[in-house]
């Protein structure tokens, strides 16, 4: 595993296997981020907040289209909290997956008032400085540091993944898929997203600044993922989110499994 760092942006370069054709049902655990120099005791305020702070987040997340956002507490006790589900997936995949990046929090990031978590499907943040709306520069990369691209193909998707970025922000929740048809070496699938509680115009900085990093950074791998504090983007070989069925009105958000 090989670590880059800078001011805004910190890179790992982990082994992802492809060993199947789809994996939009794998909900993995795709790292975390704890604040070390704030943190608080088990009987103050601001960890009574944060119990507050995540059942609201247990409770409202899945059930408005996979976001909410809220605040609990005051003063110095005061806590920001976020949760937001990718759009491709339903409601109950993402109750699931809200409760599973709350436990790695309390478990990992048990004393810190600054946290990330990063799910397949999922992303978790809370902290006791006020981020709504802000845009975050911060990263993280996951690339196949061992399965090479095609020449060709690298360029086709690094263009692929430029649309794909474009695309997002004008989406009704800043979230878009697409299929690059690669020819001979097959398919190659795409997705951006931003957290909804930035601008649509700090959406495209978040997502053009990831591509700087697919540039310069994880370059002719075949598979990578960029998790951000703003916004995210995949880029594989294989199908990896759900074939979605848009609710309308009252109706609950389904999915189904890729083909």
């Amino acid at each position: 595993m090989l670590y880059f760092s800078g001011p805004s942006f910190i890179i790992f370069l982990v082994l992802m296997l492809s060993i199947s054709i789809c994996r939009a049902d794998s909900n993995v655990n795709s790292g975390w981020q704890c604040s070390e120099a704030d943190n608080f005791t088990s009987e103050s305020s601001f960890r009574i907040n944060l119990d507050n702070l995540l059942s609201l987040l247990t409770e409202k997340g899945p059930l408005h289209n996979g976001y909410f956002k809220t605040t609990v507490g005051r003063s110095s006790g005061k806590i920001y909290g976020l949760i937001q589900c990718r759009e491709d997936v339903s409601t109950e995949n993402c109750a699931n997956c809200t409760r599973e990046s709350i436990a790695v929090a309390l478990h990992d990031c048990s004393k810190s008032r600054k946290v990330q978590v990063w799910f397949t499907w999922c992303f978790l943040r809370y902290s006791n400085e006020h981020f709504f709306g802000v845009w975050d520069q911060s990263s993280m990369a996951r690339v196949n540091d061992t399965n090479f691209d095609d020449a060709s193909v690298v360029s086709k998707g690094l263009i692929f993944m430029s649309e794909v970025a474009t695309t997002a922000p004008k989406q009704p929740l800043m979230f878009h898929t697409a299929v690059l048809d690669a020819g001979q070496f097959g398919k190659r699938y795409g997705m951006a997203q931003c957290t909804r509680d930035i601008s649509r115009t700090d959406c495209s900085k978040c997502l053009d600044s990831q591509l700087v990093t697919f540039r310069t950074t994880i370059g002719n791998k075949r598979g990578w993922e960029v998790y951000g504090s703003s916004c995210s983007m995949w880029y594989h070989d294989y199908q990896f989110y759900f074939n979605i069925s848009i609710p309308k009105n009252d109706e609950k958000f389904t999915n189904t499994s890729c083909t």
